[in-house]
């Protein structure tokens, strides 16, 4: 019984640490991600800049700012892959980090690597106060929020 119990609750736990299935979709659901965005506070702000979905792809760049430096930079696409989309980090340039998307509906998108460090999820949101919330988490209670606001 044992034995049993041990086997029932380790394949429990290997269930909770897989990795959710990839979610169909295409480009066009997440066209809402477009444009050029701003956020931050104090001395900080970030900047996101989203082209159109277009040839299956969005890209953008994105910057952070700590007074009148850049501090941080990163090179971002979201791609249509296997019937779905995958998000694809290059922080300062680094080679390319692929997250898939795991759920999507008209506000939100979420993207996942389990194997990744940190973060190991990014959740894109539209607010209904027209800001952007983009949140990298490690899938769990650790993470940080960006909310943005458009730009003329």
């Amino acid at each position: 019984m044992r034995m049993m119990l041990a086997l029932v609750v380790m394949g429990s736990v290997v269930t909770a640490q897989s990795p959710r299935p990839p979610a169909p979709a295409s480009i066009g659901q997440v066209a809402w991600i477009a444009g050029a965005w701003s956020g931050g506070g104090g001395a900080t702000t970030f900047e996101e800049r989203w082209t159109l979905p277009a040839g299956g792809a969005m890209l953008a760049v994105s910057r952070t700012l700590k007074g009148d430096r850049m501090v941080a930079f990163e090179f971002l696409r979201i791609v249509e892959r296997n019937g779905g989309l995958v998000y694809v980090a290059q922080p300062e340039g680094r080679p390319p980090t692929d997250f898939v998307l795991t759920e999507v509906s008209a506000d939100s998108a979420t993207f996942e690597n389990p194997a990744h460090d940190f973060p190991k999820m990014i959740r894109y949101s539209r607010k209904s106060d027209g800001t952007l919330e983009a949140r990298i988490s490690d899938g769990g209670q650790k993470g940080e929020s960006f909310v943005f606001r458009r730009l003329p």
